[in-house]
């Protein structure tokens, strides 16, 4: 399956696994690269020493391409940026903000650019900022998202630019991947899959919630704060949402949540903790390794893209 982005990239898939906040380390990232697709670390909030060495954990592992995903909003985000470039990370990806000011920094390292958006508007102001890519990530995904479906944003994405594009939100297996292609894209983002591979570090407790999840069990919180972020429901997005609808303050949600993303992937706090994942939570069934991820994806697609969808 070779696309523009697997010639771009140095990769043999192309599917890229999703920067989540303490989920993406380097157990995971080195397993993906690894077994074909892009690995990432998702830095998230941590500081620029724990991204170094995440980086340098992953290369004992594996001699493949990975990249790091940087959250604009992270505090040390300019260390974080010169940390990439140093350590010769091969692809960065970005969230939260607007890469720009550290175009000129990554590409004389030859790393390159491709910022998450929501948007058209966004995708066209990347593309003009430089970015090698985006990745048009729907309202489907887990975590922080935008409004927009995958089905509608992609296309639209795709004719606004003259960069690849990568499909995310709301893939979880080879069908969806054959979709994102008809759409356009020329690879996949997937976080949610990937949180239950074998390789994942994510707690026991974390990944059986995922595994038992019904297509209806995500709820989105804080959309009337300007913050809306999807999550697998339990106690604390009860009382979240209970809160947010008799209009409680950011202040007073986020005192709710500080620390829940931590307290689901390491503590395995089911009760207390923000169990982040996207819609196709209800689609994934078997913990797997990387490598029977990728291989089951991508032969799942290449049947599907070369069969015949018309009765004769």
């Amino acid at each position: 399956m070779k696309t523009e982005i697997t010639k771009l990239l140095g990769i043999e898939y192309p599917i890229i696994q999703g920067g989540m906040a303490w989920v993406a380390e380097y157990h995971l990232a080195a397993a993906v690269s690894e077994a074909g697709g892009l690995g990432i670390i998702g830095s998230g909030g941590a500081p620029a020493s724990w991204v170094r060495e995440q980086i340098k954990e992953v290369k004992k592992l594996t001699s493949k391409p990975f990249g790091v995903n940087l959250m604009l909003m992270n505090p040390e985000a300019d260390e974080i940026a010169q940390v990439i470039a140093e350590e010769g990370v091969k692809v960065v990806t970005t969230g939260a903000g607007n890469p720009e000011k550290y175009m000129t920094l990554w590409k004389e390292a030859d790393v390159k650019v491709i910022p998450v958006v929501a948007s058209v508007a966004l995708a066209k102001r990347m593309e003009r900022c430089g970015a090698d890519a985006v990745i048009a990530e729907g309202t489907e995904s887990g975590g922080h998202i935008g409004e927009t479906t995958t089905m509608a944003l992609v296309p639209q994405v795709v004719d606004a630019i003259d960069i690849p594009v990568i499909a995310a939100g709301g893939i979880g297996d080879g069908r969806g991947v054959a979709a994102a292609f008809m759409l356009g894209a020329k690879a996949v983002q997937m976080g949610t899959r990937f949180v239950v591979a074998k390789e994942s570090i994510v707690h026991s407790n974390y990944k059986q919630y995922v595994l038992k999840a019904k297509d209806i069990d995500t709820r989105v919180t804080g959309r009337t704060t300007g913050h809306p972020v999807r999550v697998i429901r339990n106690k604390q997005v009860k009382e979240y949402l209970r809160l947010e609808a008799e209009g409680a303050t950011l202040e007073e949600l986020e005192k709710l949540t500080l620390g829940g993303l931590r307290r689901a992937v390491v503590d395995g706090d089911m009760d207390t903790g923000s169990i982040m994942a996207g819609q196709i939570a209800g689609l994934v069934k078997e913990e797997q390794s990387c490598a029977e991820i990728l291989k089951e994806l991508t032969e799942q697609a290449q049947k599907l893209m070369k069969g015949n969808f018309f009765d004769e």
